[in-house]
């Protein structure tokens, strides 16, 4: 009787762990396709803001047209639809629009390669951002010639906040190197979002001092009080939140299309610059390769989107000192550091 007990006793425990395993490998598949769903729904809203925003596309992709001449297409007709459906005809009526910018403008080619750029923009979390959006940057409006459009990795509620731009060569010397970590870090730590060109040197250098801001500060609990300690020294209290909502964000502007990373070296940065939360924009549209007349054209926009400009170092004939022309015809402040010798 006892044996038929023990044995009727573990014929039930058997019989409540499979309704407990199945239970809850049913709740964590139930989970996952919960997980999927949501992701689904993510992906197709994503993909449906792309397809709304198609001609937008289509219209960063048309070569050879500057932006000063879009602004200007975009005065008369209002939306880049419509320029869309014009013929050579109509386009070679405008003041600026000769034959050989009509022929780019209703090239089919370039309109058959949309499908294939929203398809990549899906595939690597790229957005773009229209003059007509709320999310467009308010201060790259009153620049001389503002991009008609941005394409966006990351946060870009970034673009909206306050912002420093920390320029100088690529050959950075040690000291270079060290200003640009310790101002990118010191900023970032004030509040502002450090807008650099995600070049090597100084910029690079600026990107990881604003990334050490975003890294070292954590609020842990320690009994009754609230102390910030660095990751490797937390021993007290649980952990409570991330990162502090002070620190500023890192905003990289670059010169080539987003899925192209230039220097290749700087691909983890990249990505650490994501994983942070910041964003990486650029107005050309993806393929486009990192071409040297493309540097000057993204330098107007480091300084457009910067209520200031902090120069490191530069050499007499360079890239930097083109920025600060650009940042005083916006009227920016411009800041420099001093030589250590």
């Amino acid at each position: 009787m006892n044996q038929y007990s023990i044995t009727g006793k573990l014929e039930i425990l058997l019989i409540l762990f499979e309704n407990l395993f199945i239970r809850y490998y049913f709740d964590k598949i139930q989970k996952k396709m919960k997980f999927k769903i949501e992701r689904w729904n993510i992906y197709n809203k994503f993909m449906k803001n792309l397809e709304e925003k198609r001609f937008w596309i289509w219209f960063s992709m048309v070569e050879n047209l500057g932006s000063r001449r879009k602004q200007k297409l975009l005065e008369i007709f209002k939306n880049p639809e419509k320029i869309y459906n014009l013929s050579k005809k109509d386009l070679m009526e405008i003041d600026g629009i000769g034959e050989k910018l009509a022929e780019n403008i209703i090239d089919e080619k370039i309109k058959k390669q949309v499908d294939e750029q929203i398809r990549k923009m899906k595939e690597l979390d790229v957005d773009i951002i229209s003059i007509n959006d709320e999310s467009y940057p308010q201060v790259l409006k009153n620049i001389y010639d503002y991009p008609i459009s941005l394409f966006a990795k990351g946060n870009i509620k970034n673009l909206q906040g306050p912002s420093i731009a920390i320029i100088g060569c690529r050959e950075a010397s040690e000291y270079g190197k060290k200003a640009a970590r310790y101002f990118g870090y010191s900023l970032a730590k004030s509040g502002f979002n450090i807008v650099s060109g995600l070049a090597k040197g100084v910029d690079s250098y600026s990107h990881i001092g604003n990334l050490n801001a975003k890294k070292v500060d954590k609020l842990y609990t320690c009994g009754k009080n609230n102390v910030k300690v660095a990751d490797n020294l937390s021993t007290c209290g649980k952990f409570v939140h991330n990162s502090l909502l002070a620190i500023g964000n890192p905003i990289a502007v670059v010169g080539s299309g987003l899925d192209i990373i230039y220097p290749r070296e700087n691909e983890t940065l990249q990505k650490e610059i994501l994983n942070v939360g910041g964003t990486v924009i650029s107005e050309y549209p993806l393929g486009t390769v990192p071409d040297k007349m493309n540097f000057p054209a993204r330098n107007r926009i480091i300084s457009g989107l910067s209520e200031a400009v902090l120069v490191i170092e530069a050499k007499k004939k360079s890239g930097t000192l083109l920025t600060v022309d650009f940042a005083l015809e916006q009227g920016k402040e411009v800041f420099v550091v001093p030589r250590k010798y």
